[in-house]
């Protein structure tokens, strides 16, 4: 299991950055866990649909990405 940072949000786009080696295929869902806006946890599922280069993935939110900023961790 590898684990990245989110490094760019664009609408429902995420691109994650990963250390070298941990890049995951393409379309392997990701977890990128947040709070609700009521405090609650839950996890926000992302699917991979590029590899960018230099380690970092684009991948597309199942869910709004309200409440992502860069620098959260996201769980391969």
């Amino acid at each position: 299991m590898s684990e990245g940072k989110i490094v760019q949000i664009i609408g429902p786009v995420v691109d994650i950055a990963f250390e070298k080696g941990g890049l995951p295929k393409i379309l392997n869902a990701l977890n990128i866990p947040r709070k609700n806006a009521d405090g609650t946890d839950e996890v926000l599922v992302v699917e991979v649909q590029q590899h960018l280069g230099e380690d970092t993935v684009r991948a597309v939110a199942m869910d709004s990405t309200d409440g992502l900023v860069r620098g959260m961790t996201v769980n391969d």
